[in-house]
């Protein structure tokens, strides 16, 4: 059985690492309150804008609507948001497992061919994809320092004048949906070319009547929607990261608190022990001394 002082010097230690978790929980609280409002906020603006542009752009001709037009794939870009950092239980790695799981059933002939570039938003990803002997094409760490649909437009529009221009064929993102504060789930959904609805039927006898006209739609709309769409990722992400270290900085409170409790009753078992040892020594002595 370990000693007393060996007990009261873990006791202690594992005191500081429960207030440390302790601070982490609520810190994460207050900026999962935050993320949180804002995602859900934009969500509704976000799904009605998708819904509506998916389906005027499958009665668009490619010429009209260039983010739609299918072409064989070839080059393919991954986008990949994870956290700048970890103690959030298993958000980091669940992305990295469901973009290796993708990228080997659907790319897997760009993979070999080298022609599958990966984009990470956030360090996290970046490191354990790197780890995995995946080639890195670029990383962006400094967009959660502060997020805000201003500091993402760059980073959307440079991916699709990319795709515009044939650098690549295919573009997809694989972020953390959120759900609440303890739950989310992971989406690796396709991001250009636009995706078209699934009831063609229905979409095929809607006549549409343009206002404002085609030109303003594929110039100002469409883009907007797709940026829109980006945002969404990263807030979806940035929300779902703060839950997630909530969750598990609770849970590590939790088991901090249930150890304090269990090496308590062994250092006073240990103390109990020691104790009978030294009364028993003290009267074996004293009936020593008699005889």
């Amino acid at each position: 059985m370990a000693s007393l002082k060996e007990i009261r010097t873990r006791i202690a230690s594992v005191k500081s690492t429960r207030q440390i978790t302790s601070a982490m929980k609520m810190v994460s609280a207050a900026k999962l309150r935050k993320a949180q409002d804002h995602i859900i906020q934009l969500r509704p603006y976000a799904n009605k804008l998708n819904e509506i542009l998916s389906n005027l752009s499958s009665s668009l001709s490619v010429e009209e609507n260039p983010y739609g037009e299918e072409r064989e794939i070839e080059n393919v870009l991954v986008v990949v948001f994870t956290g700048n950092r970890g103690l959030c239980g298993s958000f980091n790695a669940n992305i990295v497992k469901s973009v290796t799981q993708q990228v080997h059933r659907k790319y897997r002939k760009q993979l070999h061919n080298k022609q599958l570039d990966i984009f990470c938003i956030g360090k996290k990803g970046a490191d354990l994809l790197k780890g995995k002997g995946y080639l890195i094409k670029q990383v962006n760490t400094e967009i959660y320092d502060a997020i805000s649909f201003k500091n993402i437009l760059p980073i959307a529009e440079d991916i699709m004048s990319k795709f515009i221009n044939k650098t690549y064929d295919r573009v997809d993102l694989c972020f953390n949906e959120f759900i609440n504060a303890s739950a989310y789930t992971v989406h690796y959904d396709q991001f250009l070319p636009i995706e078209q609805p699934e009831n063609m039927d229905d979409v095929q006898h809607t006549d549409y009547i343009f206002e404002p006209d085609k030109e303003y739609i594929v110039k100002e709309l469409i883009p907007r929607s797709l940026k829109i769409q980006f945002y969404r990722a990263l807030l979806d992400s940035n929300a779902s990261e703060h839950g997630a270290r909530m969750t598990a900085m609770h849970q590590a409170t939790d088991n901090a608190t249930e150890l304090v409790k269990q090496l308590t009753l062994d250092y006073n078992k240990a103390r109990q022990a020691a104790i009978t040892k030294e009364i028993s020594e003290i009267v074996g002595g004293a009936e020593a001394l008699k005889g």
